[in-house]
């Protein structure tokens, strides 16, 4: 690198040997637009092909560059701030197998209808097919998964005035398309000199305005779709369910009001305030045959996404009632097939139209039929989890949320993992005013849950509130190379780690009674046998190791409000975790009987 001189700030200073390039001044231009279209966030794992995009992308202050070794784990980081903004953050890679990385965020990112932008760098055309290194077909990469596929090829001058729509587009069609938020994938191939400096660049819409600007892209719902849900408040017996993406929760629980409907919530409903007309036991009172058959509903409105309970899903597709799905993105939300509408709209429009409709809500004690079986309930699990003299999934569950519960004015998010922790969460957290909860419930998988923690905790970075990830052993296995470099990133991440040597949600499974105890081990405990406490501590990061309830919720808290990195580990054992669950059934079955 002739003629080239590294500054203080780590950027790169010519005296004019280094070359301007068409690719160093493409990517300035796209970067440029990325900055004026609000991306402010990269995560770069370092490469050599995508050195014209990454020393563009550092080159801008307006970004936070955030630099990760491997490229799963940056993808995952991206996502996490995506969805904890709203926004999408771009990651890079180099070529080969290096892109491919990106693919299990990209397909959760998809699902999940999180904006996301995966550069990708490649080679160019005619070193494709002829066995160059790090050379895959790269077209394409992640099939169905991403919003928009982009190729512009090797960047050349004849190109320059379509390089800000380019970029523009990219955040537009990650933010805004029909489908709702997702990937876009933009595969850049690159000639060498692959290190030079900009020329000037096209020129740009005033005021900084992007190229094109990202319209709204959720739908209100339209006076058919009004007359079509109308017969819905016909019926006194009546069941919201919430779960994430279910709108504004003024909104739904204005509806609770005007109908006198209960709304059965999930955790990242963010309706779990305290209010008197939103249900947090439902799992654990459907449970209960009697009960369950007395609160068989006439009509369930669906709002957003699905809470994790099968228990509640077969007692809806059972109820007989008829069912409406909303869901703003146009996805078709209704695995068991029983919605007879399903509404392509936004949940908060939808019920703030339904609301208009109706006056107060008389409901012949519908809602306190379900009131009572909610406090009956939840009376029963705080008490089973309170009493508890071990820890157990649904006393780490439970102590999570009051903890983040007394520091709601810190705007606490918990990043819940998939498998048990957020069903531990749903059925026993209870209610927890002012956390937020966020999860990767888009094809429900368990790898990359601390590295989109960590992104989430960068989005919250300087801020002052605290991030905390509750997952699983296997779960933090699968991801700890989100560890790497995350003592320097500066941001307050808390992660709890359930250890009980294996994957406990088999133990709930049909092959935990159905087989031997040994082939189950073999094939699903899976006992893992990793010290947890040595890794995290080889990363540099902080432990806590808490051995009963009492000292769960000092450390707990503890962590949470000292700056920085740390992992609370918390040792369970799959038996006991089973035996508690069943008893905490029994108590609440026990509470019904003399409730309802």
């Amino acid at each position: 690198m002739s003629g080239a001189v590294v500054c203080s700030d780590g950027g790169v200073r010519t005296d004019g040997d280094l070359p301007i390039t068409v690719a160093a001044t493409f990517c300035a231009t796209v970067v440029d637009e990325w900055v004026r279209a609000g991306v402010r966030h990269a995560v770069v794992a370092p490469g050599s092909r995508s050195t014209p995009m990454a020393v563009a992308l550092a080159e801008r202050p307006e970004l936070q560059v955030h630099v990760h070794p491997d490229e799963r784990a940056a993808a995952f980081v991206a996502l996490g701030i995506g969805l904890a903004s709203g926004l999408p953050a771009v990651v890079l890679t180099t070529s080969g197998t290096a892109a491919v990385e990106l693919h299990p965020a990209v397909v959760e990112a998809h699902h999940a209808c999180v904006p996301l932008i995966a550069v990708t760098a490649d080679r160019p055309p005619e070193l494709q097919g002829v066995g160059a290194p790090q050379t895959v077909d790269q077209r394409a990469l992640f099939g169905a998964s991403t919003a928009r596929f982009v190729e512009p090829g090797v960047p050349d001058e004849a190109g320059r005035d379509g390089w800000r729509s380019l970029a523009a587009r990219t955040v537009a069609d990650a933010v805004g398309r029909s489908g709702g938020p997702g990937p876009v994938h933009l595969n850049l191939a690159f000639r060498d000199p692959l290190l030079g400096r900009p020329g000037p660049l096209p020129d740009a819409r005033d005021h900084g305005a992007p190229w094109h600007a990202v319209g709204s892209h959720r739908r209100a719902l339209d006076r058919a779709g009004t007359d079509q849900l109308r017969q819905l408040l016909d019926q006194p017996k009546g069941l919201i369910v919430a779960g994430a993406g279910c709108g504004p929760s003024d909104a739904v629980l204005a509806l609770v009001a005007a109908t006198g409907w209960p709304v059965v919530a999930d955790p990242r409903s963010g309706l779990r305030e305290g209010h008197p007309g939103v249900l947090t036991a439902a799992d654990a009172i459907l449970r209960h045959a009697p009960t369950a058959e007395a609160l068989r509903p006439d009509v369930v409105l669906r709002l957003g996404e699905a809470p994790a309970s099968k228990v509640l899903a077969r007692w809806l597709a059972d109820s007989g009632a008829t069912q409406v799905a909303v869901d703003a993105w146009g996805r078709h939300l209704d695995p068991e097939r029983t919605a007879s509408l399903v509404v392509h709209a936004d949940p908060g429009a939808v019920c703030t139209a339904l609301s208009r409709l109706v006056g107060d809500g008389a409901t012949d004690g519908w809602t306190d039929w379900w009131r009572a079986a909610e406090a009956a309930a939840d009376t029963a699990i705080s008490a089973m989890v309170n009493g508890q003299v071990t820890v157990t999934g649904p006393v780490v569950a439970r102590a999570v949320t009051s903890m983040l519960a007394t520091r709601a004015d810190r705007e606490p998010t918990l990043v819940v993992s998939s498998s048990m922790p957020v069903r531990d969460l749903e059925w026993y957290g209870g209610s927890h005013a002012g956390v937020r909860v966020l999860a990767n419930r888009g094809a429900n998988g368990i790898d990359g849950v601390v590295s989109t923690a960590v992104g989430v905790a960068l989005h919250a970075r300087g801020s002052g509130s605290p991030t905390v990830a509750l997952v699983g052993d296997l779960a933090f296995l699968h991801d700890t190379n989100a560890l790497l470099g995350l003592v320097a990133r500066d941001v307050d991440l808390t992660i709890v780690v359930v250890d009980n040597d294996g994957g406990e949600i088999f133990s709930f499974l049909p092959p935990a009674d159905g087989l031997t105890a040994d082939r189950f081990e073999q094939l699903f405990g899976t006992p893992h046998g990793v010290d947890l406490t040595g890794l995290a501590r080889a990363h540099g990061v902080a432990v806590r190791e808490p051995a009963s309830p009492a000292a769960l919720a000092h450390e707990l808290a503890a962590a949470v409000d000292v700056p920085g990195a740390s992992v609370v580990r918390v040792r369970t054992d799959r038996a006991t975790t089973v035996a508690h669950h069943d008893d905490l059934h029994r108590a609440v079955a026990d509470a019904l009987a003399t409730t309802t």
